[in-house]
C-alpha cells in the first residue's frame, strides 16, 4: 500500500468521525476551509523549486548536536522532509514511510533529515513513535522552512480550533507566532542545486518516497 492509500484511508476514517476520533463535522470543515484558502493563497508556487539553489542550514538534533547541511551534502545528496510535528497524524506516517525507504536513499548515496518546527522533547517522541532512525531537526521559528519558502501563518479560525481541541503548538513548538511548514520534500545534490521539489499545500497529501529515488541516483551519479 503506497503512502497516499494510507494517508487517504485514515482521512475517511477521521472525516467519518469514527472511533477513537470521534471528530464533529464542524471541525472538519473548518480544517477543509483553511487548507483550501492556503491552496488558494498560492503560497505553494513562492516555495523553492527544482532548479533553485538550497539555502544551507544548520539546526540541532533532539540530543543538541549541530547539522549541517554542507557536511551533509560534502558526503553526497540530501533528502529533506519538512513536517508539521508530532501531533500531525499525517507527519508520522510519512516519516515511517520514509524509514521504510531509509535503506534504498542510503544505498543510493544520499542523507536523510526531517526538519520541524518542535522543540527538542517532541522531536524525541517522533523519533521514538515512529521507529525512526535519520535525524529530526528542531527548525526554531520556522526560519529554514522560510528560507524554502514554506513558512505560512496560521488564519485566527483556525488558531482558535486548534485552541479548542487543546493542540498547544507554542508549547510544542517554544515559539508564540503560530506558523507551520507546508510539508515539502526536496533532493539537493551535492553542488546545492535542488533536483526534486514537492510541496502541498494541503497536508494530507504526500508523495511516495520511493518517487524521489530516480533523482537521488541522478544526482549521486
Amino acid at each position: 500500500m503506497s503512502l497516499q492509500d494510507k494517508l487517504d484511508a485514515f482521512k475517511a476514517d477521521f472525516e467519518a468521525g469514527k472511533p477513537p476520533y470521534n471528530v464533529p463535522p464542524s471541525v472538519i470543515e473548518t480544517m477543509h476551509r483553511a487548507t483550501a484558502e492556503l491552496k488558494a493563497s498560492g503560497a505553494a508556487h513562492k516555495a523553492l523549486k527544482a532548479g533553485d539553489k538550497a539555502p544551507a542550514f544548520t539546526l540541532n538534533d533532539p540530543d543538541g548536536n549541530p547539522v549541517s547541511s554542507d557536511d551533509l551534502l560534502r558526503k553526497g545528496p540530501l533528502v529533506v522532509t519538512f513536517y508539521r510535528g508530532v501531533w500531525c497524524p499525517y507527519c508520522n506516517m510519512e516519516l515511517q514511510a520514509l524509514q521504510a525507504t531509509l535503506p534504498d536513499i542510503l544505498r543510493a548515496g544520499a542523507s536523510l533529515v526531517a526538519i520541524s518546527p518542535q522543540v527538542a522533547a517532541n522531536s524525541r517522541k517522533s523519533a521514538r513513535q515512529n521507529a525512526v532512525t535519520f535525524p529530526i531537526l528542531s527548525d526554531a521559528h520556522n526560519e529554514v522552512a522560510a528560507a524554502f519558502g514554506l513558512r505560512f501563518t496560521m488564519q485566527d479560525y483556525l488558531v482558535e480550533l486548534y485552541k479548542s481541541l487543546k493542540n498547544d503548538l507554542p508549547a510544542f513548538n517554544g515559539d508564540p507566532s503560530w506558523t507551520l511548514p507546508m510539508p515539502a520534500r526536496y533532493v539537493i545534490a551535492p553542488d546545492g542545486t535542488i533536483v526534486y521539489a514537492e510541496v502541498n499545500p494541503d497536508y494530507t497529501r504526500r508523495p511516495d518516497p520511493s518517487e524521489m529515488l530516480p533523482a537521488i541516483r541522478k544526482a549521486a551519479a
